[in-house]
């Protein structure tokens, strides 16, 4: 097996999670420019894990308000989402972007908790795949093994993490983006509810919003931190107020267990053990955990298929118009074009999957009128060696891999209720494996809850030991 690869050293980081460091740079025991200069040293010591697409280390961007919660704790933000002065590029090789001329609207949100960014990580082409490889670059690479994927598509972020680099960094999910590489990487990874959140101006623009923005962890305060952090910025009065969660709560709770995917896959064993181990834990902490099936039938996969495919058709589409006059589509991956060109056969079929994916959420919401919280995979299947589901695998095979991979975290953003990927589980070389609970529109806080009352029964592997 190969060596893990992180970057964990006795400095001014050292094992400290964010909510640790923003103590720190509180009581003046540390300062922000300090903490920086830390965590791009060990950016540096860790380059072969290839997750960083822009660096700005010689001007990071500081938080404005030293009375943020997380005020000088380094981070990175993701390739697709626009922050002043440096380029967007989507993980795409079809143009070169420009810096971009303002922040977006979640990266306004996003900055106000009080991070210090110093740079972008890397993503697959638009982030339409479960793993940050490319068909002429060389793949983001998993700091437990680098010769396994790191998933995707918040893939860079999810390594640098993992790899001690910084303590969490900006993800997004718009199919599992946020859980997957969490998964992968033995991290934290909360999708937020559907309108938790400033939607980007993309995200805003598309008929089922289906994207959710976050973050990537090692710590369960760390995320209860970040999304209280969050929404001091802005809260949708639609919405519960989340709060900062501090641990467990004394309810005991209703949980759904699912096993059986969407698509059919098959768990293989380390995922299922994985699962099953988490429900046990649960049951003897006072829960009742009963078996439940997703209100859905075999359509699902191909209607969330066809929405992939319609994105993908747009991007391709509008690249000359909305982003660059350079923008070349031959340069488009193999999935990306495959997924294009699947749309454009299946296009008659659009309106019927539009109106299929937007009743999910009603039978998706049943569920929880019988149960608190769903238990299930992340992914169908351990994380898989790198080129297994690359884009330049034939685009047949590819979707038939991917289908049988993504097989569980798609539904949560199709109804648009919160959900968390949490590293209960391991191969036997070492991989770490995910287990995912949902909860209903609205209730972050029981999944936060219930991760902090999880962490405290098994404490979560570190790389470093």
């Amino acid at each position: 097996m190969a060596d893990r690869v992180h970057a964990f050293t006795d400095d001014a980081l050292a094992d400290h999670d964010a909510v640790g460091l923003a103590s720190l740079v509180r009581r003046g025991e540390v300062s922000p420019a300090e903490l920086a200069q830390a965590a791009i040293a060990r950016a540096e010591r860790v380059t072969s894990l290839n997750a960083v697409v822009h660096s700005v280390y010689e001007s990071p961007r500081h938080g404005q308000d030293p009375e943020a919660a997380l005020f000088g704790v380094p981070t990175f933000v993701k390739d697709n989402t626009d922050l002043r002065g440096m380029p967007t590029n989507h993980g795409t090789e079809a143009y070169v972007a420009a810096p971009a001329k303002a922040d977006g609207r979640y990266a306004s949100q996003f900055v106000s908790t009080g991070l210090t960014v110093l740079g972008k990580s890397r993503m697959p082409e638009y982030g339409f795949n479960a793993t940050t490889e490319y068909m002429n670059a060389d793949p983001v690479r998993n700091p437990w093994n680098p010769e396994y994927s790191v998933g995707a598509s918040s893939g860079g972020s999810a390594a640098l993490v993992a790899a001690g680099v910084v303590p969490l960094a900006h993800a997004n999910d718009g199919g599992g983006s946020i859980r997957i590489p969490a998964a992968c990487a033995g991290l934290i990874g909360l999708k937020p509810s559907r309108g938790r959140h400033l939607d980007g101006e993309e995200a805003a623009r598309l008929p089922i919003k289906i994207i959710s923005e976050g973050v990537v962890t090692r710590s369960v305060r760390d995320t209860a931190a970040f999304i209280a952090a969050q929404e001091d910025h802005w809260r949708n009065p639609a919405l519960p107020p989340i709060g900062l969660v501090h641990g467990p709560a004394r309810r005991r709770l209703r949980i759904g267990l699912i096993t059986e995917s969407v698509t059919g896959a098959v768990l293989d064993a380390p995922t299922r053990a994985a699962v099953e181990r988490t429900a046990t834990l649960l049951e003897k902490q006072g829960h009742v955990v009963t078996p439940v099936t997703l209100p859905v039938d075999e359509t699902f996969a191909s209607d969330f298929t066809l929405y992939w495919g319609m994105l993908a058709t747009l991007a391709a589409g509008t690249g000359k118009l909305l982003v660059d006059r350079r923008y070349d589509r031959t340069k488009l991956d193999g999935l990306t074009l495959g997924l294009r060109a699947h749309y454009l056969r299946n296009l008659r079929h659009t309106p019927a999957a539009l109106r299929r994916l937007s009743r999910v959420k009603h039978a998706h919401a049943k569920l929880f009128q019988r149960h608190e919280l769903l238990l299930s995979p992340v992914l169908a299947h351990s994380v898989p060696k790198l080129g297994h589901i690359s884009p330049a695998v034939p685009f047949d095979t590819l979707i038939e891999r991917l289908l049988h991979y993504v097989a569980f975290t798609p539904m949560d953003n199709v109804s648009g209720n919160p959900a968390i990927s949490l590293p209960m589980g391991q191969t036997d070389d070492g991989l770490p494996v995910g287990v995912q609970l949902s909860a209903a529109h609205g209730d972050e806080r029981s999944l936060i809850e219930t991760a902090f009352e999880l962490e405290q029964q098994q404490a979560w592997r570190r790389i470093q030991d």
